[in-house]
């Protein structure tokens, strides 16, 4: 400390200790906001800029973008897979699962199954059937059909639960909770994730299914099916 106490009222400040670094104050508030956005739990890397940072506004900052991750985080993220690598399943295949024919197959092929989801992916071109009249100057792909889609690819995965599965169909029964977020268009490839909400039970399985268009997703739901042996 020094010998004796200089204070300068008309600026608030008690001149009783000396720097050690001439931009000693802004060091003091850099490493005070280091330590309150360390509140946030992981790193962060990008460029922050401050102007009279304090405690209060430091830990708002912090709870703000804390916020903002948990949102983030919570959203369905597209799924990781090659869209050119070789599918599971291909259009050969997935005949063999599905009775729907042209102009009403409207899965090209499968990249991932396992007990519990499935991945599935449909190329959508400007010579599907309904872009005639669905619409003619602005051709968008019917909700009815996206939703539709998605559950043909639901039906492979709930036909994967049996050893048998060309003499099964699948019927469903409930789509609830459905939104349609985009629109799709000519040009788009459709990528579509169904996983079971639960186990398959006598017959009956509910899926929650989400279509993606590159990272976006266009249209989500939960859908409930049932498998019947064929007659």
């Amino acid at each position: 400390h020094k010998p004796h106490i200089e204070y300068e009222p008309e600026l608030g400040l008690l001149n009783n200790t000396s720097l050690h670094y001439t931009n000693e104050l802004a060091r003091h508030k850099l490493l005070d906001f280091i330590g309150d956005v360390s509140l946030v739990g992981m790193p962060i890397k990008g460029k922050i800029i401050t102007k009279k940072p304090g405690h209060k506004a430091n830990v708002e900052f912090a709870k703000h973008l804390s916020q903002i991750i948990r949102k983030e985080k919570a959203k369905p993220s597209m799924p990781v897979t090659d869209i050119y690598a070789k599918p599971i399943m291909d259009i050969g295949e997935i005949q063999k699962r599905l009775p729907h024919r042209y102009p009403f197959l409207l899965v090209d092929k499968i990249l991932k199954i396992d007990e519990n989801s499935i991945i599935g992916l449909k190329n959508v071109t400007y010579n599907e059937a309904f872009f005639v009249g669905h619409f003619p100057n602005e051709p968008v792909m019917p909700g009815v059909l996206i939703v539709e889609a998605m559950a043909q690819v639901g039906g492979i995965l709930v036909l994967n639960s049996v050893p048998d599965p060309e003499n099964y169909a699948t019927y469903f029964l409930r789509i609830e909770q459905v939104r349609f977020k985009k629109k799709v268009s000519p040009g788009d490839t459709l990528i579509f994730k169904l996983e079971l909400v639960s186990p398959v039970r006598r017959g009956i399985a509910t899926m929650r299914g989400i279509a993606y268009v590159g990272d976006s997703i266009v249209t989500e739901g939960l859908l409930t099916a049932q498998i019947a042996k064929k007659e």
